[in-house]
């Protein structure tokens, strides 16, 4: 997005009573949901319980998910299985046809697109989430350093705007010293991210970088910051009204990552210091307070060795990891953002706001972390989610369901809550044994040997702790039963009488 657009030029501090005054509370009755899998019955569970009705939308691929037949009605939108949830015109358009009220866009696909957000807006249609001119500036990572560079809070040194001139970079990186890091400047999820440790491998990685961000999100510019050595982790979950009420809603501890993805994450952080904590509580409401935030989102931070920290990124959406914040304040954040849009003031103060016990979620994947976590994709022949007190399944799977190849291969989300940290490490213990998926590979063995880690079990993790302990797991193949040999036999015999 270029700095020249409109929309940043819209981003400015509410600073008047008068300016609370304009917003036009107005009901929503009727919500479109603009995504798939588990986050749209997520979506439209939260819809059910304030009495709104919803709409699904699905690609020929989603035909038979979970979501499509928990809405009140469902769509098929043809084509490209991708881009049905891409394509915004079409969208908006189905949502005016069905006399929707609002969108919700979920993670993903459309619900960091300022374009989208901007166009519901035009067209009547409310956009529940940010102000599509904040979901602009801190969806350009170099704008929202340099924003939240001014608004005093720290960032890592790095370039100041997009680099694609190899000569250029280089300069850069030695002006700040190895290592650094490579990050694409449009997009995210650790697409196009390189560290890189010395001169002699810069022009490598550079050239690895810029083409892998170029493939996924259409331009290959990155930009280069200071790379910090172990660090952990942690986002502070902001949420706003229109009137100016900004909260936050405690820490979450996101350091358990492959390949710069979160696989578990955590709320409270059993290892933070105190005053670490307060520090970034106090920092991330202010800034947000300062731009005139509305809605939720979530301030991403590094914290170093020597509790050092530096803000890396905004999302202006709601995360994958909002069930562990629920689980320990009990605030429905869905179900606020849909209120917030409606024009309803927050109805707590951040005194009103208490975080009991701990809570942590696993994002359950169909991939094969002994290969190098290659995607699964087929048809499930068992699948029992566990249960039990604490414990908290965000599934978009079932038994006989086949897992396509053209999405993300998160397939569930195990959360567990309980008072204390032992507590809650051995009810994640007890529940993802509990946890069978079987016809394709998926990452709970990875998830059963990290519960069972010493490390894991007293708090100490940091960034690297995936690439450290995953030569010391045992990941056995998962075993196989009964089904999954009929299962195969029948495919195999079906094959040859084909032949």
């Amino acid at each position: 997005m270029s700095k020249d657009n409109p929309l940043y030029k819209s981003v400015k501090k509410i600073s008047s009573k008068k300016e609370y005054m304009k917003v036009m509370p107005r009901e929503i009755k009727k919500v479109l949901v603009a995504n798939r899998g588990e986050i749209a019955t997520r979506i439209i569970r939260a819809c059910k319980e304030l009495g709104i009705k919803t709409v699904a939308i699905y690609s020929e691929a989603d035909a038979k998910s979970i979501y499509v037949k928990k809405a009140d009605e469902a769509y098929l939108i043809p084509g490209d299985p991708i881009q049905a949830y891409l394509n915004y015109f079409r969208i908006v358009d189905l949502a005016k046809q069905t006399k929707c009220d609002a969108i919700h866009p979920g993670y993903g696909f459309l619900s960091e697109n300022p374009e989208f957000a901007e166009y519901c807006v035009k067209q009547g249609i409310i956009f529940i989430g940010p102000k599509p001119e904040h979901i602009a500036l801190f969806g350009d990572k170099m704008a929202a350093k340099k924003k939240m560079r001014e608004l005093g809070v720290s960032i890592l040194p790095g370039s100041d705007e997009p680099i694609s001139d190899l000569k250029k970079a280089k300069e850069i990186a030695s002006e700040i010293g190895y290592p650094v890091i490579l990050k694409a400047a449009y997009g995210g999820g650790g697409r196009g991210m390189r560290i890189v440790r010395s001169e002699s491998e810069f022009e490598t990685l550079f050239q690895s970088a810029y083409n892998e961000a170029k493939k996924f999100f259409g331009k290959g510019d990155v930009f280069i910051e200071k790379y910090v050595e172990n660090p952990r982790h942690i986002e502070i979950q902001i949420m706003a009204d229109k009137y100016g009420n900004v909260v936050h809603l405690g820490e979450r501890d996101c350091s358990i990552q492959r390949r710069h993805q979160k696989i578990v994450e955590i709320a409270r952080s059993p290892s933070l210091d105190e005053e670490v904590k307060k520090e970034l509580y106090r920092t991330s409401v202010k800034a947000m307070f300062k731009v005139g935030y509305e809605n939720v989102g979530t301030i991403e931070y590094l914290v170093d060795e020597n509790n050092n920290f530096y803000f890396i990124e905004m999302n202006t959406r709601l995360q994958v990891e909002h069930t562990v914040t629920e689980m320990v304040t009990g605030i429905d954040i869905v179900q606020k953002m849909i209120e917030i849009a409606e024009g309803k003031k927050l109805p707590f103060l951040q005194e009103d706001i208490s975080m009991r016990g701990y809570a942590i979620e696993f994002r359950v994947n169909a991939e094969d972390p002994a290969k190098n976590f290659a995607p699964s994709v087929g048809l499930i022949t068992s699948y029992h989610s566990p249960g039990g007190p604490g414990v908290r399944v965000d599934a978009a799977v079932y038994k006989d369901y086949v897992i396509p190849p053209y999405y993300d291969s998160m397939i569930a989300k195990l959360s567990v809550w309980a008072l204390t940290w032992q507590d809650v490490v051995n009810r994640a213990r007890r529940a993802l044994d509990e946890f069978i998926v079987r016809g394709v590979p998926t990452n709970l063995p990875l998830l059963r040997a990290i519960v069972r880690d010493e490390d894991f079990i007293n708090g100490k993790f940091t960034t690297k702790y995936i690439d450290e302990k995953l030569p010391t797991f045992n990941l056995k193949e998962q075993e196989r039963n009964i089904e999954d040999l009929v299962a195969a036999i029948a495919g195999a015999l079906a094959a040859y009488h084909r032949l």
